[in-house]
């Protein structure tokens, strides 16, 4: 049975960030760049609203506009701190939990917690998601196993993976073993749309893992540096020496996607949460516009149905 497709949307509310197509007056048929400032309060709660795509009793399920973070620190915009009142404007509970893209109350998180725990145990993926990427995995499916642990390099707080991880560290949980399942969906040129199933969860687990098929995902401004190339053969960098960076594209990508390198950190990140399960429902999320316009200009499965 297809999975359905929920949309939601009462009238006279703005219309959701994904039903938004391109606008004509942009720069050529395939700009894909993010906006160049950030959303103000407002304009931040009226697309979640407008974002809902399932509601079942307590239970929210919101296509989240991708650069709106899920946490942030005291003071900046984001999802967790714009919880108490989209709670209000959805007449939700006040005491709104995030779930992945789900907000929902306590009792609902245990049930939530419970279903995806008897997921792991049958080894079924909760998750389905989709990324272009920069370059093709060697194999065209498989499964990354790794352990991943958070590292202090410099000022920053980054998932390094740990190839071997001891005993110890993983009994004392400064190491996960992590597992990612993939599938090639398409590939052109170079540049690939790849399904992803992690089997586990980790913060980053999903961009740490494509850098190690070398073929991080477009607009990963964060470990696409670990991914160097030599006479056009792309190896992979240690971790304290590749920080974070904008993310820097062959010149032949850059023209199948009308950019120059000097725009690419507007360029947002392609990784695309395609579908998710829950107790009641198979949810299936459309992807955004830039998303859809990639595949198109990169001629990628997919993209047939850009604006």
């Amino acid at each position: 049975m297809a999975a359905p497709r929920l949309l939601l949307r009462a009238r006279g509310r703005p219309r959701a960030w994904y039903q938004q197509p391109l606008r004509p007056g942009d720069p050529g048929r395939g700009h894909i760049l993010g906006p160049a400032g950030p959303w103000s309060r407002e304009e931040a709660l009226g697309l979640l609203e407008a974002a809902v795509v399932y509601r079942a009793g307590p239970l929210v399920a919101i296509s989240k506009p991708p650069g709106l973070a899920v946490t942030g620190s005291s003071g900046q915009l984001s999802l967790v701190s714009l919880l108490p009142d989209l709670s209000q404007r959805l007449s939700l509970p006040p005491e709104l939990h995030v779930v992945k893209a789900a907000g929902n109350c306590p009792g609902t998180t245990q049930q939530l917690h419970a279903f995806f725990t008897q997921l792991q145990r049958e080894r079924c993926p909760p998750a389905t998601y989709r990324a272009v990427t920069a370059g093709v995995p060697a194999a065209v499916e498989g499964e990354i196993r790794t352990g991943l642990k958070l590292q202090q390099v410099g000022d920053l707080q980054l998932v390094a993976p740990v190839a071997a991880p001891s005993r110890r560290s993983l009994e004392r949980k400064e190491v996960k073993q992590t597992l990612t399942r993939y599938k090639v969906l398409g590939a052109t040129a170079g540049c690939g749309l790849v399904q992803l199933q992690p089997m586990t969860a980790f913060p980053g687990q999903l961009l740490v893992h494509l850098t190690l098929l070398l073929c991080p995902a477009l607009g990963d401004h964060v470990y696409s540096a670990r991914v160097g190339t030599v006479l056009g053969e792309p190896f992979l960098l240690p971790v304290g020496s590749a920080l974070p960076r904008t993310q820097v594209l062959g010149e032949q990508l850059l023209r199948r996607l009308r950019l120059t390198q000097q725009l690419l950190h507007r360029l947002p990140l392609h990784l695309h949460l395609h579908q998710l399960l829950l107790p009641t429902a198979i949810l299936t999320a459309p992807p955004p516009p830039f998303f859809l316009q990639t595949l198109r200009l990169l001629g990628l499965p997919g993209g047939q149905s850009a604006p």
